[in-house]
Formats: C-alpha cells, structure tokens, sequence
C-alpha cells in the first residue's frame, strides 16, 4: 500500500523549480522490493488505465520514455508521480513539472508535482495512489470518474481562461511580470508594490466606474454616442408592451428589442415587425433586466470588436443557425443532430460555442416561422433558429480602419480602457456609413474567449495586448526586491539594509525574523506564516523596495514569496546546518535548498556571495546575473582560499567586498575604493555575532558585508551608504 505521511504546499520558488508544487512524502513499504517490471500485468493494466502516458517523455526526452521506464523497472514513487500528472493533464492542466526522489529512510519518497491549485493537485495525488494502486493489484479504477471530479475542481477554483490568458502573457519570459492572485475568483494583481496594476478578467485598475456604469444603461450609450456623431440605431426606452408597440411605430418596423441593463445577449429580439412578437419579445426582455429598449433594427451579421487602451486588438463574427428538417424529427432533435453535436458548442468556458436548449428567444424566432420547437418540420424545410449566434468567427484583418476609428472613439466617449464595441453591419470591410450599419452596445469587462480560441479564424493574442497595454515599453512592474537566505547572519544583514535603503527616500518593506515592518511602522501579522507575511508588503501598492529574509524552514516549508528577485544574498552556509526533520541530511540536499535563492536572481541582478563558504563560491556559477563575493579577510590570519577566489573572481570582471587593515574595501577589476573604517561604526556592528558562541573574526563581519554587498548591488549611493552603516 502506498500511503501519504505529509502533503507540503511550496507556493513559491523552491527547491525543485520554479514553479509552485505539492511536495508529498510517500510510504510505498513492501513495494521497495518490487519495481514495475516485477508486477505481472502492472505496464500493461496501467496504460490501459492512461493510454495518454506514451507522451511523457521521462528521462529519455523522448515520446515513450516514462514507458520505457516501465519497461525496464521503476518505482511506485515514480509511477504515482507520472499519473498525478497525467491526470491533471486530461482535466485541462497541460503540461506540468513532476519530480520523485528517494530519502535516506527506506521506502520513503518525496514526490513533488506541479501545483495549479492546492485542494487540486491534493485531489489528484490520491487518485493517483488509488489508480496505481489498482493496477497492481489489478483492480478496477473508474478514471473517466476521477478526471471529471478534478475538471468541476478546476472549472470551480481556477482562474477564468480570460484571465488566465493575461497572467500566461504577463508571466511568460519575455516579461517576466510577477502575478499574485489576491482572491478566489479572477482579481490579480501584476507586478509588486508600487509599480503593480491589477486586473479583474478584462477590467483593470484604470477601467472608470463611471464609464462601467454608463455601459450598463444602454439607452445612456447610445445618447451620448450620438452626440458625438457615432452611428446608432435610434430607439426610447418604454415600460409596457403597449409602449413597445407604439415606439415601433414611431420608429418604423423592424425593430429590436433588447433589455436596457441586460448582457451577454440575454434577453434580445431582432428583426420584429408584428405587434404580437412585439409584445412577447417585451415580456422576454423585461424578465432579463430592470428596462426595456426598442430601437430601430439594423440589418446584418453582429460582430463585437475588442478595442484595448484606445487600439483594435481583435474582431469577431456572429452566424445564423439553422435547421433543416427531415420529415421524423422535432425542432429540438434537429437542433441536437445538426447544431449541438458541433464539438466546439459546449456549456462551460472552454468551449467558443454555445448549446442551445431552452432558449425563449429560439421560442419567439420559431413562432415567427410558424413553428415550434417540438414540431416536425417538413423534410428540405429550412428554419431559422438563432439570427446572431455566438461572436465566436474571427475576422479582425476585415475590420475597415475608419471602423477601427469609430470603435475606439466609442469606447473613449463611454470611458472605458478595455471595451467590448458591438455593432451590426451586412460587410466588416466597409465603412458602417456606406451601408446603415450602427454601434449597438458596448460593453465593460469583456470576454476573451471568443477571441482566445474562435470557431474559426484566427486565434488573437490579446492577453498580450491588454499586458502591453498595462506595461508600456517592456515594464516589467517591478520593484527592487533583495531576498536574503543562510544559515546564520541573516535578520541582521536585512535589518541593515533596510536601514540603508529608508536612508534614499524610498518607502521600504522589511519581512524577518523580527517582524514584518513597512519603513519603520510594524505590520500586523498574527497568525500569518513567514511567507504570507512576506507577500503583504509585495501586495502593498506604497511600497518602493523591499528586503525579505528567508530562512530555511521557510524555503522548504512554503517556498519563497516572490518570484524572481533583483538581489539574492546568501550570508553562509554550514554544512552542518541540516535539516533531517524535513529529510535534508547532506550537505549537497542542503545546498539545493539554499541555492533557491540564488536560482531566481533575474538576469540583470547580483547574487552577493560570502566568498570564505566553500559551497557559495561554486553557487556563484548558478546565478543568471552579476555576483558580488563579499569576505572578511583578516590580515593576521587569511585565508588563502577565499583571497584566491576574490582574485580570480576580481580578474573575470567581478566586484568584491572585503575587510583590509579594519576598513571596508569595494573592489572591482578596475580598481578599490575604501569605504569605512570599522572604527567609524557603532560599537554592536564591529562586533556582530551571527551564531550563539561564535565568535570566529571572519564571521562577526558577515552581516555588515553582505548589507553592503547588496547595496552596491542596487546601486546605492556611497554617501548614504557609509551614512547607514554609521547610524544602524
């Protein structure tokens, strides 16, 4: 029997990726002594089970590898690894990072998989216990049962495609832009601390609740559009089915009618012109929403045209739906057979397609025809179900610019900074004055999926617009982020820093061991742990920089809370400093925790180093960016070690901070510069203890050395920073 003896939520970078994950500790027991190939029938019942697990590549790097594995004997630890994967995959989760590695203690693994959402990824690692343990047994496993669970936790509990269509874009690697979900539904927040914006699927913090508000009153709209010379259908807004009737005589049949505040097409008749379907398209409306419009009914095909910071990003087109009769069966069986079997119709988000079932308006279209929709249309006989079905056809390379022109216009008079401009025309490609076309709605926060993934066409990146939209010119809404990890040094060395960087004006953010502090004003975080107290400074939309220790219980407990990180400092690492709780029992598990730190360094930031741990000095390899080594060199008792790695680092074109005849030296290839003498500093800095009875000279430096490498780092004035350095 496999069994659970921990699930561990790293929710930020950690010691497997990037990426957050569930690591799970896994008992397999007796099945130590029986890999794959020992089980009779194992292989071959558990690609009967996920057939889909040929494309996992495994070691190989090849399709067919994980079998291959199978083939030639792996571990239940490893196996349950591939089929919580695979079953995240089949319910809508691609892709993914999935790692198995054995501990010192026998038959216990650490199986460490990717992390869509918590409860999610929780929900599959048992199923793929339960599925694994099946197949050795040979047992049955209901796997269309288990994938259809996880796929409502998923449509439940993940973010809506729009919205995860703009994270993937911010968060790719040519951005970099940090995400944070802020709640449980789609508000997310790109970037951190001061340079952050947000979003709410296809509203941001700029949409006007103003311009929202006058979107919603359709009547509202079209006035003001109108004033400034946008085309639209003229209506009134009336109260009862008699006004409707004679509003349309006013107007001149045909008409629309359409609820005032409704969305989503809910709700609208076209095309109307006898006082009966007038009359019961005015009671439909009426039902979806607190108004009702009738206005002048504009012949064409619908389309909605997505207009993002002032530009056409993307264009959609309706279609007609029909059926045509065969002389057996009803309207609805017809409408089963010929249009809801189209495997792009769907219920739920990920289909660009809508079923249509109970659908009054399709009542009303049908009665108009004189049928209905448990009659037997004749066989040959054409019947019009729905005239502007699902805006689900791409046709942005059609849209005439003057088109393009009176869309972004329309949003601009509403106020609104992502709009949704609907408008019915007969030809997208020409001018709407050449042919009565109008601007019938437009809409705050629209959807994207018609544009992510159309019936037909092609798909539009306007995840990406909206994120270049909210980041102009390649930002990254960043702000100087230091992540400070070690075995010892590392609250002082943050609390310095600190005090350096409030020194340069800017509205810093401190998370140690000490507290969580914005400036010097703690913050209140009771019951937090050290990763969530962390990310309320990175959510802080004051802060200017931000320092966060790290330790390494909270690396491998929760991973870190940023992402990526300007400066990673790593003050010392004893090899002796293990972890066996967590089962880091070496000194080289040890320092696959640490290098975490290091590993997130983003490409134009600096690693500081202490260069006297012979384990940082081969981190220093690692980093994606510029390192700083910094040491304590003392020049009655030096290390030849360490003044022989500042000397050949110096030689490539590194910088350096050590200690020469009691001051503080800033080296660089080019040349050295003093900083401060240790006489000119406060009694406690000179002599800065980093562990109870350590009192070894090279280390009563660290804490002052690492603060000092790290400001160089950012760029910090040497006036100020010799100023905070005497002050702290």
């Amino acid at each position: 029997m496999i069994e659970f003896l921990n699930f561990i939520a790293l929710r930020g970078p950690n010691l497997w990726t990037y990426r957050p994950v569930i690591e799970a500790w896994v008992d397999i027991g007796v099945l130590e002594d029986s890999p794959s190939n020992t089980i009779p029938g194992f292989n071959e019942r558990l690609t009967t089970f996920l057939p889909t697990l040929i494309e996992h590549r495994c070691s190989y790097g090849e399709r067919g590898g994980f079998l291959k594995r199978l083939e030639e004997g792996t571990w239940p630890a490893h196996i349950l690894e591939h089929v919580t994967l695979e079953l995240q995959n089949l319910a809508g989760m691609p892709g993914g990072f999935g790692k198995a590695r054995s501990t010192s203690q026998r038959g216990v693994y650490k199986v460490a998989v990717r992390c869509w959402h918590e409860d999610i990824t929780r929900e599959a690692l048992l199923h793929g216990r339960d599925l694994v343990m099946a197949a050795i047994n040979d047992t049955a496993f209901d796997v269309a049962a288990a994938v259809a669970h996880l796929t409502q936790m998923a449509d439940r509990l993940l973010l809506g495609p729009s919205t995860q269509a703009i994270v993937d874009a911010a968060t790719a690697k040519h951005r970099r832009i940090p995400a944070i979900r802020l709640n449980e539904g789609n508000l997310v927040q790109l970037g951190y601390g001061i340079h952050s914006r947000r979003i709410w699927t296809a509203e941001t913090d700029s949409t006007s609740a103003i311009g929202e508000s006058i979107s919603s009153d359709k009547a509202l709209t079209k006035t003001l559009l109108h004033s400034c010379g946008v085309p639209v259908p003229e209506g009134s807004v009336v109260a009862s089915a008699d006004e409707a009737w004679e509003a349309a005589q006013d107007i001149g049949a045909p008409v629309a009618i359409k609820p005032v505040d409704g969305n989503h097409g809910r709700g609208v008749s076209v095309n109307l012109s006898r006082r009966e379907d007038i009359e019961a398209a005015f009671a439909l409306a009426q039902e979806e929403g607190d108004g009702v419009l009738v206005e002048r009914f504009i012949p064409g095909i619908e389309h909605r045209l997505l207009v993002v910071g002032g530009k056409l990003v993307a264009a959609g087109r309706g279609e007609e739906a029909w059926v045509v009769g065969d002389g057996q069966a009803t309207v609805q069986q017809l409408i089963d057979q010929q249009i809801n079997s189209d495997p792009r119709r769907g219920t739920g988000e990920a289909h660009p397609l809508n079923r249509i079932h109970d659908d009054p308006a399709v009542e009303l279209e049908l009665r108009r025809q004189g049928s209905a929709i448990d009659a037997v249309p004749a066989a040959g006989q054409r019947l019009l179900i729905q005239r502007n079905g699902n805006v689900a056809h791409d046709c942005t390379d059609e849209v005439h610019p003057d088109t393009a022109a009176l869309a972004a216009l329309a949003a601009r008079i509403v106020g609104l900074d992502i709009a949704g401009i609907d408008l019915v025309a007969a030809d997208i490609a020409q001018p709407l004055a050449t042919q009565g076309a109008a601007i019938v709605e437009v809409n705050a926060g629209p959807g994207l999926l018609m544009h992510l993934k159309p019936a037909s066409g092609q798909p539009r990146p306007v995840g990406s617009a909206i994120v270049d939209y909210l980041f102009p010119e390649g930002g990254d809404g960043r702000i100087p982020l230091v992540g400070i990890a070690g075995s010892a040094g590392t609250t002082l060395a943050a609390q310095r820093l600190d005090h350096i960087l409030r020194l340069t004006g800017q509205a810093t953010g401190l998370a140690c061991a000490k507290g969580v502090f914005l400036g010097q004003h703690p913050v209140v975080t009771h019951g937090l742990s050290p990763w969530a107290a962390a990310r309320q400074l990175l959510i802080n939309r004051c802060t200017e920089a931000v320092v966060i220790e790290n330790s390494i219980e909270t690396l491998l407990g929760e991973g870190l809370a940023y992402d990526r990180c300007q400066v990673g400092v790593v003050t010392v690492l004893d090899p002796a400093a293990l972890q066996p709780e967590y089962h880091i029992d070496t000194p080289e598990l040890l320092f696959n925790v640490v290098r975490t730190q290091v590993d997130v360094v983003l490409p134009g930031g600096v690693a500081v180093l202490n260069a006297a741990c012979s384990l940082l000095r081969d981190m220093a390899e690692l980093c994606d960016g510029e390192v700083i080594l910094f040491a304590a060199e003392d020049a009655e008792v030096e290390d030849t070690a360490t003044a022989t790695a500042i000397a050949a680092h110096r030689a490539r074109g590194g910088r350096a901070v050590f200690v020469r005849s009691g001051t503080v030296i800033l080296a660089a290839a080019e040349g050295e510069q003093a900083l401060i003498s240790l006489n000119d500093l406060p009694p406690r800095a000179a002599v800065e203890k980093v562990g109870a009875g350590n009192t070894a000279p090279n280390e009563e430096m660290i804490p002052l050395l690492a603060a000092v490498g790290a400001a160089w780092a950012l760029n910090v004035p040497l006036d100020i920073l010799c100023t905070g350095l005497e002050t702290f």
